[in-house]
């Protein structure tokens, strides 16, 4: 063993013992970084990369969509368009037995469209769709297990913050990264609602009685989300603006659609931009030290050991990605997917590469890999966003309540794998 070996592998043992002693993810992966190089490389040359690395992180152009489209899904909660989108979707599912909890993953899916977090649909659709359910009559479990997982979609229906990371960690082109996901993401709504239908059956409520008016007078609440849709993923697609361009235009856009229908004034603006540039501040941290633990990792090698050691094991190019999907729900399940998406993603992305997966396609395979652990026990992180709004409700009920759905989530992640052309097909007619 190499000493090079020696230092990553108690690198990565520091900072294991780090995050468990609650150090912030982005310290502890600079803290390494930096020590790890300096016993590689000398202090100077390690105290060169502090001091260039923050600065390559908030001046990369592709990364200012991160602000825009958390700022974009803060003025759309704080304008109300949730609440629009549960209505709509019951207004129109309604009717069906179990017609609320398809309204909310209805309503998951729009709001995932202009917001790009599974922990902000999540919690917002707690608020909404939660109260409503118990009314109806909704068990805890079939209700909340509803929200969890049609929260995850925040992150699969563009416009993604995960999916910008990915592409930023990669450097993958994020516009088709982002049109990626359209077809999974319509794929993963349906499949939730068939769950619940599946899954609950007759022990769901009956359906209302449907009103076409009611029904067609609902779409006027929702003109705002479709122009953002339009707005954002729509001028990507056609190659009028770049991503960054579009974030930029769907976020002003928002704020001006909610000051126009008197949802937003300066007050509640000023707590969107706050709100926006803490979560801004906190993920670029991350990324800053995920930069400087990836120059650790380069100077050690560990990526390419680690191509070169399950190549030998001659799994298969399958085998080997399979072996990779493993990892990374063991890790989903322990862990918060950014991190986990952050912390792994230099280390097995060669190998990807050297298989010759498709960047793109893989991209969306682990954003349905992170689907999966934000609601797998014993983490799951939408679970404990619902505990933490709905206390009264046990976590073990929610865990209860999200079984099936975890279940469909790997069939879906199968599917994708088995069927590359779902997640790629949208992508290829951009090129």
């Amino acid at each position: 063993m190499t000493t090079a070996d020696l230092v990553a592998i108690g690198g990565f043992i520091a900072m294991f013992v780090l995050m468990g002693l609650r150090v912030p993810l982005g310290v502890a992966m600079g803290l390494v970084g930096i020590f790890g190089f300096a016993m590689m490389r000398g202090i100077n040359p390690a105290l060169n990369l502090l001091t260039t690395s923050p600065i390559r992180v908030i001046t990369d152009f592709n990364l200012t969509l991160v602000p825009f489209f958390i700022l974009m899904g803060a003025f759309a909660t704080n304008s109300g368009m949730s609440r629009e989108l549960f209505r709509t979707g019951n207004a129109w599912l309604g009717q069906f037995r179990g017609g609320l909890a398809l309204s909310t993953i209805a309503a998951c899916a729009g709001f995932a469209a202009i917001c790009g977090s599974s922990i902000a649909t999540a919690a917002t659709m707690t608020r909404i769709a939660l109260p409503e359910m118990r009314k109806a009559g909704y068990a805890d479990a079939t209700s909340t297990g509803a929200i969890a997982a049609g929260g995850t979609l925040g992150i699969l229906i563009p416009p993604s913050v995960m999916m910008v990371v990915y592409a930023f960690l990669t450097e993958t082109d994020v516009g088709q990264l982002l049109m990626a996901g359209i077809i999974p993401g319509i794929m993963a709504t349906f499949m939730y609602m068939g769950t619940v239908l599946i899954a609950h059956g007759k022990r769901l409520p009956p359906g209302e009685k449907f009103d076409l008016r009611e029904a067609f007078a609902s779409l006027r609440g929702v003109w705002a989300v479709m122009l953002l849709f339009v707005a954002v993923i729509g001028v990507i697609y056609m190659g009028v603006a770049t991503a960054t361009e579009a974030a930029a235009v769907g976020a002003f856009l928002t704020m001006v659609i909610g000051v126009l229908r008197g949802r937003l004034n300066f007050k509640s603006i000023m707590a969107s931009l706050v709100g926006s540039l803490r979560t801004s501040v906190s993920l670029f941290s991350v990324l800053i030290g995920a930069i400087l633990f990836g120059y650790f990792l380069a100077i050690t090698q560990s990526p390419q050991k680690l191509t070169a050691f399950l190549v030998a094991m001659d799994f298969g190019p399958h085998g080997t990605l399979a072996l990779i999907l493993v990892i990374f729900f063991i890790a989903g399940a322990l862990m918060d997917e950014m991190a986990m998406m952050i912390l792994l993603v230099p280390i097995v992305f060669p190998v990807i590469a050297h298989l010759g997966f498709d960047p793109v396609w893989f991209g969306i395979i682990l954003v349905v890999s992170c689907q999966l652990g934000m609601i797998t026990p014993p983490v799951g992180i939408n679970v404990f966003v619902i505990n933490s709004i709905a206390k009264d409700v046990k976590i073990t009920t929610i865990y209860g309540g999200v079984m099936p759905f975890i279940l469909t989530d790997i069939i879906r992640l199968i599917l994708l794998v088995i069927f590359p052309a779902i997640t790629l097909w949208l992508p290829l007619t951009m090129r």
